[in-house]
């Protein structure tokens, strides 16, 4: 007998690409559990699904940086009698550089981050707090379909209360932009490229790389051409050293919210400076945050 749960949660969440660098991504999750009934007649009841199954995902990836542990690249330090570690991932002239708690990483053993290593791992999580009756499991994860442009985007926020307060963590978002009321390809197009896969850091988080607390890997290779983060939040310090040129800086926090506005006024003062006449427009953005989320700007 199979029991399936389709859409039981989105994971957002980044990874570590030698091309790409950092990534943001968002899939959603798909289930199938296969097994003989219950004393209530049942593989496990639908609540229990969505609710623990649901809780060991979220726990084990979502806002989370996924390493691939067995990656040349990937370097990975325990802080000694700490709870933090460094991962260095020395991608030549573009490495990147994390010292964060370790509940901000989940390391995969694998030298890539695909759905199907993602899979993997996930499922080895999963069954051992499955009970006995369940003897199958069956994980699908998906990104989600979209017509029009999107980009990939990884940030965090130090104030949030939760999970989002991690330094590395990413959605695969569409985005939508009107001008004087119509909608816009062109600029949605070049959003898409211009934050194709982006950190969006805050700049007050900025810090000089000598004062961070650096790895001896990175101390070999970090160079000029670095931007570095670094903040206290409630789950601890988050620095994170990347490529200046995979980085796009804003003055105000990385929300959801603030992106949407600052889209916004960088389209209109775009179009501003490049018109003849000057003309203002009217512009609205439609951000999005993952998957069926978001906010709204204007300018």
């Amino acid at each position: 007998m199979q029991l399936f749960v389709n859409d039981l949660t989105v994971i957002d969440f980044s990874y570590l690409c030698p091309e790409r660098g950092i990534v943001g991504e968002s899939w959603i999750v798909d289930i199938i559990l296969d097994g003989s009934l219950n004393d209530q007649s049942m593989v496990l009841d639908f609540g229990r699904v969505k609710k623990q199954v649901k809780a060991i995902i979220d726990q084990s990836v979502d806002h989370k940086l996924l390493i691939p542990a067995e990656h040349s690249f990937t370097q990975v330090t325990r802080e000694e009698a700490g709870t933090h570690y460094w991962v260095d991932f020395l991608r030549p002239n573009k490495s990147i550089h994390l010292y964060c708690p370790a509940d901000a990483y989940a390391f995969i053993d694998s030298d890539t981050i695909t759905q199907e290593t993602t899979i993997a791992y996930l499922q080895a999580v999963i069954k051992r707090e499955l009970p006995a009756n369940v003897k199958g499991l069956e994980l699908t994860l998906r990104a989600e379909e979209m017509n029009g442009f999107y980009y990939h985007y990884t940030h965090g926020l130090k104030k949030h209360d939760g999970n989002c307060q991690r330094i590395a963590h990413g959605h695969r978002s569409a985005i939508k932009i009107f001008v004087d009321g119509m909608r816009s390809p062109a600029w949605e197009q070049r959003w898409s490229r211009r934050w194709e896969d982006i950190y969006v850091g805050t700049e007050e988080d900025i810090s000089e790389i000598s004062s961070m607390r650096l790895s001896s890997a990175a101390l070999k290779h970090v160079g000029d051409h670095h931007i570095g983060y670094s903040y206290m939040a409630e789950q601890g310090l988050f620095e994170l050293i990347l490529p200046a040129q995979e980085n796009e800086v804003m003055v105000t926090d990385t929300t959801v919210e603030c992106i949407a506005d600052y889209v916004a006024h960088e389209v209109a003062e775009t179009i501003v400076a490049e018109s003849t006449p000057r003309h203002r427009p009217k512009v609205k953005v439609i951000a999005f945050e993952g998957v069926g989320k978001g906010a709204i700007g204007y300018a």
